[in-house]
C-alpha cells in the first residue's frame, strides 16, 4: 500500500465521515479514476508523433495508452473519420494511487509560478480536470528524447456527487489548491 492509500484509510474516511455525517465507510466519496489524455495535431510524421507521445505516456502512467480516434470528419481540420487524433490512459487501483500522489508531491510543484490548483475546474457532479502544459514536468522524461512539447489533461473520477464533496475530498489527499 502507498502513502495516499494509508492516508484515506487512516485520516480522510475518518475526517469525512465526520464532516458529511456518514456512519459508512463505503459511503465515503474516493477516487474511482484518473484519466491521463493528450491530442496529437501535427499532420506530417503523424505515425512517428503518436509513437513517441505512446512511448512518453507509459512512462508517465506506468500503462500503455489507447489511440483515440476522431468521431466525425471535419473538412477545416484535415480529419476523416477514424483517424488517430490522441492518446488516452485510464487508471485504477494501485496505479491510480501512484500516479495521483507523484503527480500532487512531486510534478504539480514543478510547475513555474505555480500559485495552486483552480478550484472552479469541476464539472457539476464531483470529477475534477486539470490541464497541464507541458509533459516535462514529469520526473520520467528528459528533455532530450522530447520531440514536441505537448500538454496533458489529467480528469480525476470521484464518486462523489456534488463539486463540494469532491473538493474537500481532494483537499484532504493533499491537491494544492488556491488560496
Amino acid at each position: 500500500m502507498n502513502i495516499f492509500t494509508q492516508k484515506y484509510q487512516k485520516e480522510v474516511i475518518p475526517a469525512l465521515k465526520k464532516e458529511l455525517g456518514l456512519t459508512n465507510d463505503l459511503a465515503v466519496p474516493r477516487l474511482k479514476t484518473i484519466v491521463v489524455n493528450t491530442g496529437i495535431s501535427e499532420e506530417q510524421g503523424h505515425k512517428e508523433a503518436l509513437k513517441n507521445m505512446a512511448e512518453q505516456l507509459a512512462a508517465i502512467t506506468g500503462q500503455r495508452p489507447v489511440v483515440t480516434k476522431a468521431k466525425k470528419s471535419i473538412a477545416s481540420f484535415k480529419i476523416k473519420a477514424g483517424d488517430p487524433i490522441g492518446l488516452k490512459v485510464t487508471l485504477r487501483g494501485k496505479r491510480m494511487y501512484d500516479f495521483y500522489e507523484k503527480l500532487v508531491t512531486i510534478v504539480i510543484p514543478r510547475v513555474r509560478d505555480f500559485q495552486g490548483t483552480k478550484k472552479t475546474a469541476f464539472d457539476g457532479h464531483g470529477n475534477y480536470s486539470l490541464g497541464l502544459s507541458e509533459q516535462l514536468i514529469f520526473p520520467e522524461l528528459s528533455y532530450d528524447k522530447i520531440d514536441k512539447v505537448r500538454g496533458l489533461e489529467v480528469n480525476i473520477i470521484t464518486t462523489a456527487r456534488e463539486d463540494k464533496k469532491a473538493l474537500r475530498l481532494l483537499e484532504l489527499l493533499g491537491m494544492p489548491f488556491e488560496k
